[in-house]
């Protein structure tokens, strides 16, 4: 079994197309030229730029729209969505984000007396990777795995704003269109104050009396892949309760911290 192993190596090595996949090279083909276009294309577009015909591409695009790698942007065009983008977070990466996470969040929720959660980026929603408690077992904190809306959230906020303006829109859009009530034409204006303050503070939309404050977990490009909060219960029986000034720069030393072990942009 080795050595047919070894003549199949030589043999492949040999004649490298004998055992391409021509349905896979097409899809990573219209992929790659739908990433590197700064606006949408229609088939005729990418079936010209791959030297192919429309009808040798229709049905993989087809198949890359049912998958969500590829979206229709309005009556004939396509874009790419942030699938791949997602995908490239998911697996080891995002093992070591929580194992780099985990230790952080514990000391943050110690110093604080107060929960933390970190949440990534999923299809117009937010996904809660990981939580901490609050040490002293009184306080709100929310459950690992949940699904939290992105544009009303200080945490979603920060993940639209920490983005290129591509991967930006197309947030906002597939947010749009999962909660259409909360479609603000002022969402733009607003990521862009979060942008150049590097953080969000805003009282909960959800929960009367809750403060969240989020800083972004940044990759090697500035690009948030996470966002790590606390949502601020204040506890009026503690005479040395945290402000909410000593929380913010907390949570951004911390949030500092977790970005530079992955080996992220630092924030200022």
């Amino acid at each position: 079994m080795k050595a047919d192993g070894k003549e199949t190596a030589k043999v492949a090595e040999a004649d490298g197309r004998s055992y391409s996949a021509p349905a896979l090279e097409k899809g990573l083909d219209i992929l790659e030229t739908l990433c590197r276009s700064e606006q949408p294309l229609t088939q005729k577009d990418i079936a010209q730029r791959l030297g192919r015909s429309v009808g040798e591409i229709y049905r993989m695009i087809a198949c890359l729209v049912n998958r969500n790698y590829v979206a229709l942007v309005d009556e004939n065009t396509y874009g790419i969505t942030s699938k791949l983008f997602e995908l490239a977070h998911v697996n080891p990466p995002t093992h070591r984000l929580l194992s780099e996470a985990m230790p952080i969040m514990h000391r943050l929720a110690g110093e604080l007396d107060q929960s933390c959660h970190l949440t990534v980026y999923g299809q117009g929603k937010q996904v809660v990777l990981s939580k901490v408690d609050t040490p002293s077992g009184m306080g709100f904190a929310v459950r690992a795995g949940a699904e939290l809306d992105v544009l009303i959230s200080a945490s979603g906020r920060v993940l639209l704003a920490f983005q290129d303006e591509e991967t930006r829109k197309l947030r906002i859009e597939e947010s749009v269109q999962r909660r259409p009530e909360q479609a603000d034409p002022q969402i733009e204006r607003t990521l862009e104050t979060i942008r150049t303050v590097g953080y969000e503070s805003i009282p909960s939309v959800q929960v009367r009396g809750l403060y969240a404050v989020s800083f972004p977990i940044l990759d090697n490009q500035g690009r948030a892949i996470a966002a790590l909060t606390v949502p601020y219960a204040e506890r009026i029986d503690q005479i040395r309760r945290k402000s909410i000034p000593e929380i913010t720069e907390a949570l951004r030393q911390a949030a500092r911290a977790l970005s530079q072990r992955i080996g992220g942009r630092v924030s200022v």
